[in-house]
């Protein structure tokens, strides 16, 4: 009776798995060219879970990685100006007219990024780049709602220096 049982729990319902009917040329046992998935005992359900182990290595997915602003704490006193606006970036302030501006990572260098190079027009897809560290996935609100962040903060005759080039991107104009 021990034994029965530990033979029906080894093998496989054939109820659930029922045979296909096969044409005779076309059956594999007399026919080995035909492919072997066709078979029955092919099927996934119909094979033991040995090649499935609790052992098998755990592949890490690749994640983002943020390349903002580059690590200039070993450079000395590197400062971006223009008119009262004040980039420093060694010490990763910024400040207008002597006013701190409370800036989160992500803003600090986009600031950094379109005041380093001004006139130069970027589009969505070289700022996602160059400040978050990957393109754009396509939707293109994340950099416009930055730069409306920006704005805000920087106040005053500054926010019209961050300027948007209608279906291109944007650049920062510096004062004349």
């Amino acid at each position: 009776m021990t034994h029965a049982v530990s033979a029906a729990r080894t093998s496989y319902p054939t109820a659930a798995y029922p045979a296909p009917a096969y044409p005779a040329a076309a059956h594999p046992a007399a026919n080995p060219a035909v492919h072997p998935a066709v078979h029955p005992a092919a099927h996934p359900a119909a094979r033991p879970a040995a090649h499935l182990s609790a052992a098998a290595p755990v592949v890490a997915l690749p994640t983002r990685t943020l390349h903002a602003v580059p690590d200039y704490t070993e450079v000395a006193d590197i400062v971006l100006e223009d008119d009262g606006l004040r980039l420093d970036l060694s010490g990763r302030t910024a400040t207008v007219d002597d006013r701190v501006l409370q800036l989160t990572y992500l803003e600090f260098g986009l600031l950094a990024h379109l005041l380093g190079n001004p006139r130069r027009v970027f589009t969505r897809r070289q700022l996602m780049d160059a400040v978050w560290g990957y393109p754009d996935s396509g939707e293109g609100r994340t950099v416009d709602v930055h730069v409306a962040r920006l704005r805000r903060k920087v106040g005053g005759r500054h926010k019209r220096r961050l300027s948007t080039v209608h279906r291109v991107g944007y650049k920062y104009l510096p004062s004349v």
